[in-house]
């Protein structure tokens, strides 16, 4: 969503639960859906497990499906989105996607702006789980540095990218917002 600034910083949330099951999930959980790779070409060096995703042939219908993480991250992941959405935005809406999306060792994802409409309409939140000094987030041509514990809403139409210099993995849980004003205004 275009909102006005580069990033606003949310505030701290307790990751703790979240990131104690995403780090216990086995490799091949991180390989099983390989959409947003496939999909999305700057995300070739990423890998994700996938909660919940629209379906962006339907767009703007919303159709939203489980995913294979669902059964094993929802009951954790579900509080802390909730949380999240109640102090920060107006009640009612709808999450279309929620994700762990794995950025490797010494990957990088290029310079690019989401471009689905689905991305104009919903807010993009950012939940650092792991990460070290050397990723870089850059939003607009602004480098910014993630904190665990934090979560953060990124503007996705403006021009970003991140790359992960360091030699651990970074794993960020992102999920899309769309507030129930925008939800009325996309029936079809």
């Amino acid at each position: 969503m275009n909102i006005d600034t580069s990033l606003r910083k949310l505030g701290p949330v307790n990751i703790t639960s979240l990131k104690d099951l995403i780090l216990e999930q086995e490799d091949s959980a991180w390989k099983e859906d390989q959409y947003r790779q496939e999909e999305f070409q700057v995300h070739n060096q990423t890998e994700s497990i996938v909660l919940i995703f629209v379906d962006l042939e339907t767009w703007p219908k919303v159709v939203v499906s489980k995913e294979p993480g669902w059964n094993r991250l929802a009951d954790i992941a579900l509080p802390l989105m909730n949380d999240i959405i109640k102090t920060h935005y107006s009640p009612g809406g709808t999450v279309i996607r929620a994700m762990a999306a794995k950025l490797v060792a010494g990957g990088k994802i290029t310079p690019h702006t989401d471009r689905h409409p689905s991305f104009h309409a919903g807010h993009r939140i950012h939940v650092p789980i792991t990460t070290n000094p050397r990723v870089r987030f850059m939003i607009d041509g602004q480098p910014f540095q993630f904190q665990i514990g934090e979560a953060y809403e990124i503007n996705n139409q403006k021009m970003h990218s991140v790359m992960n210099k360091g030699k651990e993995d970074r794993i960020t849980f992102i999920f899309d917002y769309v507030p129930k004003d925008k939800m009325e205004t996309l029936k079809v």
